[in-house]
């Protein structure tokens, strides 16, 4: 395959690539300065057809793939980076992985809101003492009493939480098993309580909070799959959220390229644009080969996970691939706002111009989703394990 998109997939890109430059774009200054959420834009997107992606339409998505989703993501990323974490954070970690793993009648109870919008969801796994080890070190119990299961226990660094009606919720069903007595939980307001809202250095207007559980009763019927096997959908989800977290970078670089071009044609130094100095020429040469390498890799990988049955993630040759991808689209990204923004010059150190705003968003990628060296402990152990 030559990971160019066809005529669908095109238009799936730009009805995207339209919206977010209309309607999210006008945002992104005010989000990222005062860290301020749009209330109602999980239901505009909605309303444009831009959630429940992978969800098929009779329970009100779009009935399309991984793919098509990924397209979306990278262009929510050209023009609103900060919603297009929120939108991961819900359309992916939360919505997708529960419609994969659900029961009919959790299915039915749960995502049709979650794909109007009118419910917002993430993924609460990281804990305060979790976030490489999140699986062997966790400490978020759940016990079974009754017809609930009571939740103790906190999770830190959650996108969505100050907003989230609904958590796809880790814990502890048997501790003494380790990650093998893991379970997953859907829970919903009001059983989880935002212990504090983070502030963060880049995207800003993504909502992140540290949740926490006290006695926390959540009905049975809200297990995801069985008791104690909650590390398979961990395993998938992760796969699937590494490889849809490489189009956020995508989207993030071609704006930064897009940004860097039309600042090095306009400003003018020793009497003629800094575009007709060889060295500015270099490095936007360098940062265009950067951002093809990322789309073609980043098409790849979504293609591959088109058809990724829930069983399967956490191991094999897509283990390998979705870490590869991340791992090459985050670093990838940060050379190449590093280069937009000494192409900007002073006007990049300025906190409030875009391209600042940008590159303070490079390093969560780098971090998020696995950091970068756990990225490559993945790579390297399926090499070896060959």
């Amino acid at each position: 395959m030559t990971w160019t998109l066809d005529p669908a997939q095109r238009e799936i890109l730009d009805a995207a690539d339209r919206f977010a430059r209309r309607e999210l774009y006008p945002l992104a200054a005010r989000m990222d300065a005062e860290e301020w959420w749009p209330d109602g834009v999980m239901a505009r997107l909605a309303a444009a057809g831009l959630l429940g992606i992978t969800i098929p339409d009779e329970l009100g998505g779009v009935g399309s793939s991984l793919f098509a989703s990924g397209l979306v993501l990278q262009a929510l990323a050209r023009h609103n980076h900060a919603i297009a974490l929120s939108w991961v954070a819900h359309e992916n970690l939360c919505l997708n992985n529960i419609y994969r793993h659900a029961t009919p009648d959790q299915v039915r109870r749960l995502v049709p809101a979650l794909c109007a919008g009118t419910r917002v969801g993430g993924l609460a796994l990281t804990e305060p003492g979790a976030g490489s080890d999140a699986l062997g070190a966790m400490r978020t119990t759940a016990r079974r009493d009754g017809d609930s299961y009571v939740l103790n226990g906190q999770k830190l660094y959650i996108t969505n939480g100050p907003i989230a009606d609904v958590l796809l919720v880790y814990a502890k069903t048997d501790p003494g098993r380790g990650a093998k007595g893991i379970s997953a939980f859907v829970v919903e307001k009001p059983a989880f309580r935002v212990a504090q809202k983070l502030t963060k250095m880049g995207f800003r207007g993504s909502q992140t909070a540290e949740i926490v559980f006290e006695d926390a009763r959540v009905p049975a019927a809200n297990l995801l799959g069985e008791e104690n096997q909650g590390i398979g959908i961990v395993m998938s989800g992760l796969d699937l959220e590494r490889a849809m977290v490489s189009p956020i970078c995508l989207g993030i670089a071609e704006r930064a390229l897009e940004l860097a071009v039309g600042h090095a044609k306009q400003r003018e130094q020793f009497g003629k644009p800094i575009a007709s100095f060889q060295m500015v020429q270099a490095k936007l040469a360098e940062i265009y080969v950067r951002v093809e390498t990322m789309r073609a890799f980043t098409y790849r990988v979504l293609a591959a996970c088109n058809m990724l049955d829930p069983a399967d993630g956490g191991r094999g040759e897509i283990h390998a691939l979705t870490a590869a991808s991340v791992l090459y689209a985050a670093e990838a990204m940060n050379r190449v706002l590093d280069d937009a923004v000494q192409i900007h010059g002073g006007s990049g150190y300025i906190w409030d111009t875009e391209i600042n705003r940008l590159f303070r968003a490079t390093k969560l990628l780098e971090i998020g989703a696995g950091t970068s060296e756990i990225r490559k402990l993945i790579i390297s152990e399926e090499l070896l394990a060959r």
